[in-house]
């Protein structure tokens, strides 16, 4: 996996700190938005006169070239090299970002929205691939944790940056500041990341993701349109067959094709299959909790855009500071028990969220619910992306950790699509209908978060076994993080949970 061993990077060097930084900060940029656009969207739609419809397309235009060209630009990395792919979806990125910053228009900004999706495909999976591949073994782990450490501060700082910019000089500012960082991660990159790709890289799967991008994007339109028009609207008839066509489509071809962008034998782990499914149910209801929440203390309570991005702090905080301990915890007992029961208190945490109205205090209305939803995520996510590790095959570890990302984004943009509308969050006027409406959509993502904690129950065989992770620090609130093999994978050898089943069936 390593490129040319002349150019393994000492993380003592200086050129290997520049190289980390270089990583940490591309990564951070990226997952940035995810944060930030939530907070800004009322001043969006303020500014634009954008609909809720709108808004949500700002938030799963992004989502919808994110979730489906992600294992696109894995690939892209490993065949034509990844600091390379890494430095064009970067430049892209940035790019996108200043179009976005200088929207004069709702549908302008959808679409730039759409584009730094592309970049943000593109960077995202090199960022680790780089560690993995320019660091000697001896520093290999320690890199990966400095870069998962960091990146995990990064995450917790975005909400104070973001609402200042939204507050200050206002929500272009928040698109724009990635001008900078990009730029510094460029000159970074080029000056201290070794070029590394795979000696026997895998086919690229053009047409797959094609159907992907086409497929999401009619569902997208035909969910996030249903409310308005009804199903019975021909246009929305339409596009919803022509999801269905091509998601049928899409099946047919990765199961025909050697080297798919998704690779059929996966699913074929009883295992993987579940973990994927509870993640699905999961995720809709995490990425649309930090758009409810976000929304209605703006729009119904009327706070600033910098208190409403704060406000789920505790959430970051706990994920940054107890994800290894709850991988360490999951390895002593099993995963199952995290697995099973970090949904329920992620639903219960959502439950308590609904408190939030017109008239909300913080410490009473959206710190319990806060803290009781991120202890939920510490429980479930580490053991996931370890679980998920260890049902697949050593060497397709990061391909499979690929993918369950993915369906986790693909998750998000399908709640975020329909679930406001199912709610009526379009329609709401004033703070009393808003906030019926967002305790609506929260009562329908907490039944998400209880469906998956069910699924992992009864999907999930007592001793499945899970591996060591590479990332152990980690704020996975757009996803589950993205993982590489670890030497241990490397080598074929997990660490069991409680003891038994062969990790390579799954349960």
């Amino acid at each position: 996996m390593p490129g040319d061993p002349t150019n393994d990077l000492a993380l003592g060097s200086h050129r290997g700190r520049v190289a980390l930084a270089a990583t940490v900060a591309g990564s951070s940029m990226a997952s940035h938005d995810a944060t930030v656009v939530n907070i800004a969207l009322p001043d969006i739609g303020k500014d634009l006169g954008a609909s809720v419809t709108s808004l949500q397309w700002v938030l799963t235009g992004y989502l919808l070239s994110l979730a489906s060209l992600i294992l696109l630009g894995g690939a892209l990395g490993d065949r034509f090299g990844r600091r390379r792919i890494f430095l064009i979806g970067t430049a892209w990125f940035a790019l996108a970002s200043l179009l976005c910053g200088a929207a004069p228009n709702i549908e302008v900004l959808i679409a730039a929205r759409f584009l730094q999706g592309i970049g943000g495909a593109l960077l995202t999976p090199g960022s680790l691939a780089i560690l993995q591949a320019s660091f000697r073994k001896s520093d290999r782990s320690a890199a990966v944790g400095a870069w998962s450490g960091l990146g995990g501060v990064a995450g917790a700082i975005g909400p104070f940056v973001g609402g200042a910019l939204v507050d200050g000089p206002g929500w272009r500012w928040a698109f724009l500041i990635n001008l900078p960082i990009a730029f510094a991660v460029v000159v970074s990159a080029r000056a201290a990341v070794p070029e590394t790709q795979e000696a026997e890289p895998r086919a690229l799967d053009i047409r797959g993701a094609a159907l992907a991008v086409a497929g999401l994007a009619a569902a997208t339109w035909a969910l996030t349109q249903a409310g308005r028009r009804g199903w019975g609207d021909t246009g929305v008839l339409v596009a919803a067959a022509a999801a269905v066509a091509l998601g049928v489509a899409f099946v047919v071809h990765i199961r025909r094709t050697t080297d798919a962008l998704v690779p059929p034998e996966l699913f074929r782990s009883r295992t993987f299959t579940v973990l994927n499914v509870g993640t699905a149910f999961l995720y809709a209801a995490i990425g649309l909790a930090f758009f409810l929440v976000a929304y209605e203390l703006q729009v119904a309570a009327g706070w600033s855009a910098l208190a409403s991005g704060v406000a789920l702090l505790p959430t970051t905080v706990l994920m940054i500071a107890l994800s290894s301990r709850s991988a360490t915890l999951a390895q002593r007992l099993g995963p199952r028990l995290q697995l099973t029961l970090g949904p329920v208190l992620c639903g219960a945490g959502l439950l308590l969220l609904t408190r939030i109205g017109p008239e909300t205090t913080w410490a009473t209305d959206v710190l319990p619910g806060s803290v009781l939803f991120g202890v939920g995520l510490v429980t479930f996510v580490a053991p996931l992306t370890a679980t998920v590790m260890a049902a697949a095959d050593p060497e397709q570890v990061n391909i499979a950790s690929a993918v369950n990302n993915a369906i986790a984004r693909t998750a998000s943009l399908a709640a975020i699509a329909t679930i406001p509308v199912v709610a009526a969050l379009p329609a709401a006027v004033g703070a009393v209908e808003v906030t019926t409406a967002y305790r609506t959509a929260l009562v329908i993502s907490a039944a998400l978060t209880a469906m998956a904690g069910l699924i992992m129950a009864v999907g999930l065989s007592p001793r499945i076994r899970m591996a060591i992770p590479a990332r152990r620090f980690h704020c996975a609130i757009d996803g589950p993080p993205i993982q590489e093999p670890t030497e241990h994978e490397l080598a074929g050898r997990t660490t069991a949970a409680a003891g038994g089943e062969s990790p390579r069936r799954g349960g």
